[in-house]
Formats: structure tokens, sequence, C-alpha cells
């Protein structure tokens, strides 16, 4: 499940975007995946290009599918699909109806070859290899252009795709396991445990028992109108586990039209029965939405003259330090640049500044040198920059005046100033004149929000709209006050068909569902935030108050991250409650144990925690893992990958395992998902911090749910990190 409660979300970004890789590229199946109408082609998609399908038809049902180009081989799929399945015959009901049903399911598709003169595109894949099987397929497909307008394509297929005018295995001639496929079951239907939960890895299927050709071509008419047809090896028989398809034909006939770069729509003839229909709306992050350069320019570096430069020392009555300090306090004010303290002496100068403006803090770095090449008295030979977040200084930067006075407008400027850089912790406050703390500041703002739940167990998509009141005061550059108030439009509602447990466990986020249904106004969160340096190396942090949608209480945590290692390690222990549904300032009421959880006066409260470790991988690529106890009282780990973009663009997955056993999960088996993170300065084309965060989680359940709480220590320090700033700093000059 995934929630988003101000501004946009991924998805619907997605949709509205118009932009994608600047050519077409391969079209897409019903099931959001490169290739034909049903079957799939040995091409691949532009590196990093995300697509998401939505394809209808009256028996297929709907699909939503999200398929994300990992590299320029591999590519992965998540798709949710709605649509009819056969009941099972009973004694009592020997006729019984359809029902709809929902199913969640994963792909991975990798190109072997690429296609050369004589030699064709040649991929393997899996379809639904981590779902509940309904789908479950394995290939090996090989592609080939004739001319630049034809692809035909030929492919052998197991499992579903293995069904049409099928034939006996030939990797039998290896050995005779591959002779037999184990049979689908669905646990709904099923005493074994072991099958139909889904999120298992069903190996003992892969490449297994009868298989089938496929085949199809494509011909592009045009550079926007494309025909396809394919020869499809599913047959959808009318068995009861199967989905109730109108099968009768296995001849498929569907035209594509991309009506600009990021937007595919296609219709097609499907199993001799039934038109169907299809939307996929592409982009690409690496590649911007807007014009770049859209930034307001930089102030010019002001280079001294030859007399200036024989200056040994601070002439303090022609430059008082007040007067420098406050010149250059509202210099950097224009850039969006706070200025914290500063020290000066003969032949160095000490800034220490919060960016509230750009998403890279090599950026602003570059700007806050620029503005102290105007003030700084002359004789300063050093800039010491020393960014702040939160009132955390993150890093220590040494930059040489003389390379800013030359390096400015010169080919190769970004790197040879990195060059001259000497990077290092952040010093001591000592020496620093710094400025008092702000007047408690205090912020608020009125807008409209839009809170989309997609991919739970009622259905694809379900939303909220209303309007949110947002307040911060500051009290502090170290604490921070906030809160936020949502008043829905809908006014009272049901609650969404999640699943509740019956395992022992409290319902600690398949409840979510009873959340904020009143249609009074909902305190989202009332909290505060205090962060300190306990040493160069390790900072802290501690929130109190009503920190999410279900939790209320106190989260602590520490970090060490030396800015120069690529490693971090961090400790975070919580005492939360869970809170009324009504989403007031009370909390829930339980009248039994559950799962040994401690009851005191009725409120359910509990003791969550994790020792985590993050790495920079290199190249955008960060991993994580945290090891400990969850909200419903299980122990385990979660293990994430992401791939940050330099325009801000973060994509990854994770998945949690914990000694909850799958079949106490539920459905999904255990607890996983895709993460998406899209800066707004990616499409308004100026520059801010702000960024959109969405989950899109296969199933949410109760096992390896997290504490979601705002500011968490790594990603407040991040930007200040070596690896952070090394991966940026191409931007120093903007």
């Amino acid at each position: 499940m995934m929630r988003r409660l101000v501004g946009h979300t991924a998805l619907l970004t997605m949709l509205a975007s118009t932009t994608a890789a600047q050519d077409s590229g391969p079209s897409y199946t019903v099931f959001g995946t490169p290739g034909l109408l049903e079957m799939p082609t040995a091409e691949s998609a532009a590196p990093n290009e995300i697509a998401v399908t939505l394809a209808y038809s009256a028996t297929g049902g709907y699909r939503t599918s999200f398929t994300y180009q990992l590299t320029d081989r591999l590519s992965g799929s998540f798709r949710y699909g709605v649509f009819d399945q056969y009941g099972q015959p009973t004694t009592a009901n020997p006729d019984p109806e359809n029902f709809e049903t929902f199913d969640r399911s994963f792909d991975v598709h990798y190109r072997l070859t690429n296609e050369s003169g004589y030699i064709p595109a040649i991929a393997v894949g899996m379809r639904d290899f981590l779902g509940t099987g309904r789908y479950s397929s394995e290939y090996i497909v090989a592609s080939k252009s004739i001319g630049s307008d034809l692809v035909v394509t030929a492919g052998l297929g197991w499992g579903r795709m293995g069904q049409n005018n099928s034939f006996a295995n030939p990797l039998g001639v290896v050995t005779d396991y591959f002779d037999d496929r184990p049979v689908y079951q669905d646990r709904e239907f099923s005493d074994d445990p072991t099958v139909g939960l889904g999120g298992q890895l069903s190996t003992n299927q892969w490449f297994r028992g009868d298989a089938a050709l496929f085949f199809g071509a494509e011909y592009q008419y045009s550079e926007k109108l494309g025909f396809k047809a394919e020869y499809s090896s599913i047959n959808y028989p009318e068995e009861v586990f199967n989905p109730a398809v109108d099968y009768a034909s296995p001849l498929n006939f569907g035209l594509s039209y991309r009506y600009n770069p990021g937007i595919e729509l296609g219709a097609s003839y499907m199993y001799g029965t039934e038109i169907g229909l299809r939307g996929t709306f592409i982009l690409n992050p690496t590649e911007r939405a807007t014009a770049s350069g859209l930034d307001p320019a930089p102030a010019p570096v002001r280079v001294r003259t030859a007399d200036q430069l024989a200056a040994a020392t601070w002439d303090r009555a022609r430059q008082p330090e007040a007067a420098v300090r406050k010149g250059l306090g509202d210099l950097l004010a224009i850039e969006g640049i706070e200025l914290v303290g500063l020290e000066i002496t003969d032949r160095t100068a000490r800034l220490r500044y919060e960016n509230t403006r750009y998403r890279s803090e090599a950026q602003a770095m570059g700007r806050a040198a620029r503005m102290m090449t105007q003030v700084i008295p002359p004789s300063v030979q050093t800039f010491i920059m020393e960014p702040v977040q939160a009132g955390l200084p993150l890093s220590q930067v040494r930059l040489p005046r003389d390379q800013i006075e030359s390096l400015e407008n010169t080919v190769g400027a970004s790197a040879a100033i990195y060059n001259a850089a000497s990077f290092g912790q952040a010093g001591v406050a000592a020496g620093l004149e710094s400025l008092p703390d702000p007047d408690p500041r205090f912020r608020w703002g009125v807008g409209p929000y839009l809170a989309l739940t997609v991919f739970d167990g009622s259905g694809p998509l379900n939303a909220d709209v209303g309007l949110e009141a947002m307040a911060e005061y500051q009290v502090s550059r170290n604490l921070i006050v906030s809160g936020r108030v949502q008043q829905t439009a809908l006014g009272e509602r049901d609650a969404l068909n999640f699943f509740d447990n019956e395992n022992g466990y409290v319902n600690v986020r398949s409840d979510q569902a009873y959340y904020g249904l009143s249609g009074d106004p909902v305190l989202t969160s009332l909290y505060g935030a205090y962060y300190t340096r306990v040493t160069p190396e390790i900072y802290g942090r501690v929130t109190a108050g009503y920190l999410e949608k279900m939790y209320g209480g106190v989260s602590t945590e520490l970090l060490w991250a030396p800015v120069a290692s690529r490693l971090a390690l961090g400790a975070e222990v919580d005492y939360v409650m869970l809170r009324d549904q009504d989403m007031g300032f009370g909390f829930a009421k339980y009248d039994t144990l559950a799962n040994d959880e401690r009851v005191e006066d009725g409120d359910y409260n509990t003791v969550t925690g994790h020792l985590s470790a993050y790495y920079d991988i290199g190249r955008g690529y960060q991993a994580q893992v945290d090891v400990g106890r969850y909200l419903a009282g299980d122990y385990g780990a979660t293990f994430s990958l992401d791939r940050e973009y330099e325009n801000g663009w973060k994509i990854g997955g994770y998945f949690t395992l914990t000694d909850m056993s799958s079949e106490d999960f539920g459905e999904g088996s255990f607890d996983k998902g895709i993460r998406i993170t899209i800066p707004y300065d990616y499409f308004l084309g100026t520059p801010t911090r702000n960024t959109t965060s969405t989950v899109l989680q296969s199933l949410a359940r109760d096992g390896g749910a997290k504490l979601q709480v705002n500011g968490r220590l790594y990603e407040t320090v991040r930007s200040g990190q070596l690896s952070d700033l090394t991966d940026t700093w191409g931007r120093f000059w903007r």
C-alpha cells in the first residue's frame, strides 16, 4: 500500500508526464512489459525507463503494471490484477457464480545477447515468479529486426506460457526432473499452508513441465502507429483456479499508437472473443521534464586585485567584522542560504551555513563561496565551508580562494576545484561567531491534499481528497515542533477491505484502513524533534509526540557517520502507543493481551527498534540493512537497495524477513515493496529541496511493520557526506 498525504504522488506524476526517452523504444504488452500483446519479445527499454501500464478487457479484467529498466539488459515489473475467477463447485452449490479477485505478481526479464547482423537478440525471463502463481511462466525468446520497420519474435514458454499445443519439455533430455510441473493451488481453497500464499519463490516449478512455442511480429507503419500479431502459448483452460477468461483462439491482433514519447495507447482483439484496451505512460528519470538551467544565475566571483593579493593581514578598521558578517548574511539570504556562524582570521574564513533552497549541497556551497568572494577580506586565502541541516554541522570543505577566482568559467572547472578541495568533519563551535538562534519562527500553510491507497486488498486504487493545514514552530535551529491536520472532502467513509490477522499478533498495520473515516478533522501528526551532534562523527535525534497516523510516543536515534566513509551505522529505539482510529488525541484500547505484548489500562504499547547499516556503493547505489524488533513484536531484518540519480530521482526496493511465519503473515508471505522519491525541481525547473515519496507494496500486512517517523538522521546528514558531495559536485558552479 502507498500513502502520500501532501502534494503529488509518483504514480500520478508518471501518468501526467509527457516526457520519456528520446527514441520511442519497444512497445508494451497488456502485462506492462516490452513485447507484443501478451507475449514478450527479447527487446529492452532504454536504461532507467519507467513504464506504468493500465490494461483492460471484458473477461481479462484490469491490470496495472509498473516496469523499471534497471540496467541496459535487466528489467523488473510489479503488477496488480483484478479479474473474474471461477467459483469452486460444491455439493451444496454445484454451479457457483464467478467472483472478482485480486492478484499481485512480480516479473524479471534479462536480455542475454544483443541483436547483430545475422543473430537475433535473445532474452530469458520469468512472469509472476514472486506472486500467487496464477500467471507463473518462464520463457526464452528471440527477436530479430527485418529492415527498419518489422520485428519478428519466436519463443519457448513454460507454465502458463506452456499450455497451448504443448509438448514434452525439451529440458527432459537433461534430467527427468523437468518432465513434470507441480500443480498450482490457491491457499484460500487449500489446507496446505505451503502453497498459494504468494510472495514465495516457486523454484520447484521453474522451467518444468510441458513447453509450448509462441511467435509474432510487429510492423511499424509510421513513426507513431504500429501493428501487432501473435500466436499466444497461453490458452486459459477452464479450471477452478484459473482466471475466467473467455478463450477461443490463440491468435491475438492489435495496434499501438505512440501519442508522444511518453504516452503509448493500444487496442487489441484478444482470444478470438473480445476487445482489449491499454495505456502505457513512460518516463525516464535521467531526462528532465522541463528545460534545464532555470535556476537564477549565480553571482559572479569577485577577483582580488594585485594589491589585495599582496595583503598579509586583515585591515579590521576598514572592514569591521560586524559589517562583514552583516554583508555576507544579506548576500547569502538572496540565495536562500542562512548564515549560522562565521570565524575570520587573517588567512582563513570559516562559514557555517544552512542551505534552504538547493537540493545539492555542492550547488549551495558553490553559491556561498561566490558570495564570500564579495565581502571576505582580501588577505583571506582559504574558505572553510560547513553546511548545516537541522542544526547539525554535516562536514567541512576547505577551498583555496585563488582557485575559485581563477577557475570560474573555465573548461573542467568542477573537476579542478574538487581536486583542490579537502574534505573532513565539521569543526567544533569554539571560535565561531555564531549568530543567535533565529527568533522562534512560526510557519504555516493550508492547501489541498491527495491521499492514494494503491494495490491494497480492496482494489487497485482508492483516494481521499481534502484540505490540510500544516504548522511549524522553530524553537531553535536544533528543535522544531511540527503538526498537520487534515479535513477530508468525502465525509464519513466505509473502511477499505483490508485483511485482519487472526494469528495472535496485533493488527499493527492492517487496521490502518479504519483510521480517519469519521469525516471529522484528523490529527495526522504533532511532534517535537531535537537534533544534536554528540561527537564530531556521531549524531543524535529525539522525536516525541503523535509521530504518524497510527502511533504516538518517543523515537530516539544515534548515527555514526564519518564524512569520508561510505559506511554509516545507526541505532534507533522507539516506545510507541497505538492511536485511536478517530486520529484525535486518544490511544487505542485493547481488552486482551496480544502476542505477549504489555497492555496497561487498555492501551497497546510496544518497544521497537533497529540497528542499521548504510553503505554508499557508488554510482548512485545505496544499500541499507536494518536488524531489530518490529511493531508486531516480530524480530528480523529489512534489506534495501536504492538507486539515486544526479537529478534527485531515487528508485529502489526492499524486503523484510522476520520470525513471523509466512502463514501468520498471510497473503504475500513477507513484506516487500518498491519505493520512489521524486524531487520537485525536476518538474518545476527552479531550485527547491522539496520531494515527494511513494511506496508501492504488494500488500500491507503486520509482519515487518516499521514506525514511520519523519527526519531520521541518515537522510538528514547524507547530503553533506563526501560521497554525496562527490556525486553532485558537477553543480558546484551552477
